[in-house]
């Protein structure tokens, strides 16, 4: 019921699209999703980061929609099958990077509407356990290659097995449209993504175009980047160090500065949207002043600083600048897309997302989250033996975990207070009944087969 209910509002939410400035003279508009890679709200100064450069991004959330309430999984993966799917994990999960090769991509889709499609920057969904680890075999190359996700062009970091992929940085190893181009010496490995990028865009200026660019910055290994001191120095360019992630935090926003400057130079700013979003929090290691206190990473942790994340989408002639607090979640990205390109989402796509498109356009969102729901659990998969099962729901208030825990969120900042569930108010009585609720809603089928199940981090049966 939950999920007929929840794509019957994303068609709803279409016709309010189909008779949008967002339509009225361009034709289909152009999209970017941008989405990096481990880096939570704190770090932008949009949001009320205090540590990092990040000028071109807080110009994107300045003149364009800035979401205060945006959520990911805590860990890649989870949300890569989430946002191109459209499904929360417990749907579709099977291994940690690996994207099921029967499912169906918000790639595919949007190539569907007429769209001319590319993908740049990190895929990590057709293979990843090394060959020695436990049970790797039944696992290795079971995903799904960039070549069958409903992408006409692509040029990505690591769609091969683990121990081929190279580095994502300095001296990169990427496939490109099928052809892979080993430790390319002396070049950057984001600098190759977004000048195909520009350059995909270029060839299809005249065209309706979907553009997916998951960065690889700023996840580990923290490299010097072009604008690091160390960079000068070939010898190393490949050097791993905590002091170089406030480069690759500004470097990340140099990129985003660029895509945006090429769209202006190519003429399509007016009919182009520009989605900024973030996989998971920001890494363990690092420490980032936000909003007057020191917040250490929470990725891989369902913790606020694990799963906060930012959002902000930006067409400056097309969309009024607002700050929204609307839950969002990684599901809703595809029935987003759908309304946005101007045709309802085919009753075959099953999703869990709720399209956030009508505030793109400019009004309230009759279909608004008042919850947001997350089965978590990133194995089996190498390096992936510290993790267990997680399911829990929240609001702008309040967390519950299904296995009891509950907790108070609002002006918290990104922290959270466990509350004693035999002395809660009214208020958060009435709270943890909706949230319990909405677990058991969203558990009922269907669930993925792998997800019936619990197992460890090698894929064996958790007694």
């Amino acid at each position: 019921m939950m999920m007929k209910r929840l794509t019957l509002l994303s068609k709803a939410a279409t016709a309010l699209a189909m008779c949008s400035l967002l339509h009225a003279e361009e034709g289909k508009p152009n999209i970017i999703l941008i989405m990096a890679d481990d880096i939570g709200i704190e770090c932008f100064g949009s949001y009320g980061g205090e540590a990092y450069k990040t000028p071109n991004i807080d110009q994107l959330a300045k003149e364009g929609i800035r979401f205060s309430h945006a959520y990911a999984q805590p860990l890649c993966t989870p949300t890569r099958l989430e946002i191109m799917t459209g499904q929360d994990n417990h749907r579709n999960w099977k291994y940690f990077g690996i994207l099921r090769p029967e499912s169906k991509t918000f790639g595919h889709m949007m190539q569907e509407r007429g769209y001319e499609t590319c993908m740049v920057g990190k895929w990590q969904l057709q293979s990843y356990d090394p060959p020695e680890f436990p049970n790797a075999a039944q696992r290795r190359g079971t995903g799904m290659h960039p070549s069958g996700a409903g992408f006409d062009e692509y040029l990505t970091y690591h769609s091969a097995h683990t121990e081929d992929k190279g580095s994502r940085y300095a001296d990169p190893t990427y496939e490109k449209n099928g052809v892979v181009h080993k430790e390319i010496k002396g070049a950057y490995g984001e600098d190759h993504s977004v000048e195909y990028l520009l350059d995909f865009l270029k060839r299809h200026k005249d065209k309706a175009t979907f553009s997916y660019f998951p960065m690889a910055l700023p996840h580990w290994p923290m490299n010097p980047t072009p604008i690091s001191e160390d960079w000068k120095d070939p010898a190393k360019r490949l050097l791993e160090d905590t002091k170089y992630f406030p480069d690759m935090v500004e470097y990340m926003d140099i990129l985003v500065g660029k895509i945006v400057d090429g769209v202006e130079q190519l003429g399509i700013r007016d009919n182009t949207i520009i989605i900024f979003y973030s996989d998971n929090g920001t890494d363990g290691r690092i420490v980032t002043q936000y909003q007057g206190e020191a917040i250490q990473g929470g990725k891989n942790q369902t913790i606020q600083s694990g799963i906060r994340v930012p959002l902000i989408i930006n067409c400056p002639k097309k969309i009024a600048p607002k700050v929204v607090d609307d839950l969002i979640e990684s599901s809703d990205f595809l029935p987003t897309l759908a309304d946005l390109s101007g045709e309802p989402l085919n009753p075959g796509w099953y999703t869990d997302g709720v399209s956030f498109a009508p505030v793109i356009e400019g009004k309230t969102n009759p279909q608004a989250r008042d919850s947001a729901f997350f089965w978590y659990d990133p194995r089996p998969g190498w390096d992936k033996e510290k993790f267990s099962r997680s399911v829990f729901s929240l609001d702008h208030k309040y967390k519950l975990f299904r296995d009891g825990r509950f907790y108070h969120i609002e002006g918290l900042g990104l922290k959270e207070e466990q509350l004693d569930t035999n002395a809660l108010s009214a208020e958060a009585k009435q709270a943890h009944t909706k949230l319990k609720g909405v677990i058991e809603a969203m558990m009922q089928s269907p669930i993925s087969p792998e997800a019936q199940i619990e197992v460890d981090s090698f894929g064996n049966l958790v007694k």
